[in-house]
């Protein structure tokens, strides 16, 4: 069965990005139809990513505070975990959460259409609803928003599909493995890793390059890889696997470089976690004329218009960084472009949060880019260890640092590790995108004991004067 309609503008994805444009495109009066194969919005983030995992990572930390808590005198006894519970109780999270978004879009009027969409023109798609079922649909203009998806690894192809899984997979909790390899030693390995390990599992990370989460800065790293070596079963670096095959029990993993120790190692199951690439493959972009980079990204300019005038692309598939949080920032600059309002992408701090145990979390500039672009800065740390706060969490191992500008004394970047850092990243971000000097930060008045304080402390540091931590200034 075939039919047609037409809207003002077509959200492709109703992720992030997606639900935000099209929510805000009905507040500003447009007609907008969202398609997504999904029958409630959320995308990747609700249903497969940003929600479920932190979820799982809660009940993690709420496991690992049990087993801590003996070191203060409270014992809880060994936790029994209800996997079934669990999963339901992760599952129930996502659908509030989701179903919250399908009436907000049916309050707003916003249209939706279940269904894989191509574009046919500049003009209209073509939406597969399954069974059959198909759509053409014309508008004046689109925004693609349509995503990311897991990176997989062929060498692991002949493997049962039962032993490997990806960053989606993985959520669905199918059990708690006792012995469970992850490939790759970013941020969506060691989150999934310190849920599964938290639950039970043996946990083995190899990443091939010589730290974990590659591009962050060493000195916030540091907190997170000496607690990992408690946690985990190993972590090893500069280390790839060079085979896999089914045996008895398990797969046998050839391991390969520096820190492979024996070569030979069983798992119970793989979790690949090298990467996501954007979702751009199949959306008929050639009968348009948007173009991609060599990488699938989608090429846009600073109102996110692509090449084709009436066709807009926000969140993952439009560029880095992967994070939901741009994607609706982007939305909301896409849609008042294109409802003739000035509006330019140009945000001096992107925050990104590592929501493992410890946290970490940074914005702005980074002392690792300022090196790289030879840019000369001024560093300041205040070390947990010197907090109250932290010590009444029993959490003394974190750090707080501020990337200064040495010569206008203007804060260029903020840097956290530590249970919290995702919420106190925030106050970071603002004072990135104010211009705030170190100054203002420091004479800003903030509350005790709390791990917010860090960052006063951080910019009392930078002239040599912290109350908790002494360090006089260097002379420049």
């Amino acid at each position: 069965m075939a039919g047609e309609r037409s809207a003002e503008l077509v959200v492709l994805g109703g992720g992030p990005g997606g639900y935000a444009a099209a929510f805000l495109a009905a507040d500003l009066g447009r007609k907008v139809l969202l398609v997504d194969t999904e029958t409630d919005p959320g995308g990747v983030c609700l249903y497969r990513g940003c929600i479920p995992s932190k979820a799982l990572l809660h009940v993690a930390r709420l496991l690992t505070e049990a087993r801590e808590a003996e070191d203060w005198g409270v014992r809880l006894g060994k936790p029994r975990i209800d996997l079934d519970r669990l999963r339901a109780w992760k599952d129930q999270v996502v659908g509030k959460l989701t179903g919250g978004l399908g009436d907000l879009a049916r309050k707003r009027k916003v249209v939706t259409v279940r269904g894989y969409a191509r574009f046919r023109s500049a003009r209209s798609i073509w939406v597969d609803k399954g069974s059959g079922d198909t759509e053409t649909i014309t508008f004046e203009q689109a925004i693609v928003a349509t995503g990311s998806r897991p990176v997989g690894l062929k060498l692991l192809g002949q493997l049962s599909p039962d032993r490997v899984l990806d960053s989606t997979s993985a959520l669905d909790l199918p059990e708690i493995p006792p012995r469970l390899l992850v490939i790759g030693g970013g941020y969506i390995g060691l989150e999934l890793g310190t849920v599964y390990a938290a639950l039970g599992s043996r946990v083995t990370v190899v990443e091939m390059t010589s730290a974990l989460l590659p591009g962050v800065d060493a000195d916030l790293v540091r907190p997170l890889a000496a607690r990992l070596e408690t946690t985990l079963a190993a972590v090893l670096l500069e280390t790839r696997v060079a085979g896999a095959e089914e045996a008895r029990g398990g797969v046998q993993v050839r391991l390969e470089g520096k820190h492979a120790g024996a070569s030979d190692q069983l798992f119970d199951r793989i979790l690949v976690a090298v990467g996501r690439r954007p979702n751009s493959g199949d959306l008929g972009l050639e009968n348009t004329q948007v173009e991609t980079d060599e990488h699938g990204f989608i090429r846009v300019d600073a109102q996110r218009r692509t090449d084709e005038p009436a066709i807009f692309a926000i969140g993952d598939v439009a560029g880095q960084p992967m994070l939901a949080h741009k994607a609706a920032h982007e939305a909301r600059v896409a849609v008042e472009a294109a409802t003739g309002r000035a509006a330019a992408f140009e945000p001096r701090a992107i925050p990104a949060v590592v929501f493992t145990d410890p946290e970490i979390a940074w914005c702005g500039l980074t002392e690792a880019e300022a090196r790289s672009a030879g840019r000369t800065v001024e560093v300041a740390r205040f070390p947990w260890a010197a907090s109250g706060r932290a010590a009444t969490l029993g959490r003394s191992d974190g750090v707080t640092k501020l990337v200064v500008d040495p010569d206008g004394e203007r804060i260029l970047g903020v840097g956290l590790a530590g249970p919290g850092a995702g919420e106190l990243i925030a106050e970071g971000v603002l004072a990135v995108e104010m211009g705030a000097t170190v100054t203002d930060l420091k004479l800003s008045i903030h509350p005790h004991p709390t791990l917010s304080e860090t960052l006063m402390e951080a910019a009392e540091v930078f002239f040599g004067h912290s109350t908790h931590f002494h360090r006089p200034r260097r002379k420049s």
